[in-house]
């Protein structure tokens, strides 16, 4: 049961990416009403791009910890590497999609960093 359910939250987030880049996301950003933050629309799409994928990102990083609860292998240092590993890539969308002016970048590297340390701490 739990590696359906996780296979099944993995699929959902190739889903909601794939679906909403190419029905939505797309769509949106052909509009000529987008507002227009940092002297253009590029910021508000990248932006909104970034928010959209980062839904999969928290969904693939729960499957995973499923996978390892269903182990049975599961500990407080895995979940911590879990949560920083999602940070990290968390913290590289900002700065890829917005070219680094949506500086949510730099809250969620240090975070990644931290949970990094912390985990290392725990499980040593």
């Amino acid at each position: 049961m739990l590696y359906l359910a996780a296979a099944l939250i993995f699929v959902t987030g190739i889903a909601h990416s794939y679906l909403g880049e190419r029905y939505i996301l797309v769509r949106l950003f052909r509009r000529d009403d987008l507002p227009k933050l940092f002297g253009g629309t590029e910021f508000t799409t990248g932006t909104l791009r970034f928010a959209w994928h980062l839904t999969t990102v928290a969904w693939w990083s729960l499957a995973y910890l499923i996978v390892l609860a269903a182990g049975a292998t599961l500990t407080s240092a895995d979940i911590l590497r879990a949560i920083a590993v999602t940070s990290l890539v968390s913290g590289a969308f900002p700065l890829v999609f917005t070219r680094g002016k949506h500086l949510s970048w730099i809250v969620f590297f240090v975070v990644a960093a931290l949970l990094f340390v912390g985990a290392g701490a725990v499980s040593g």
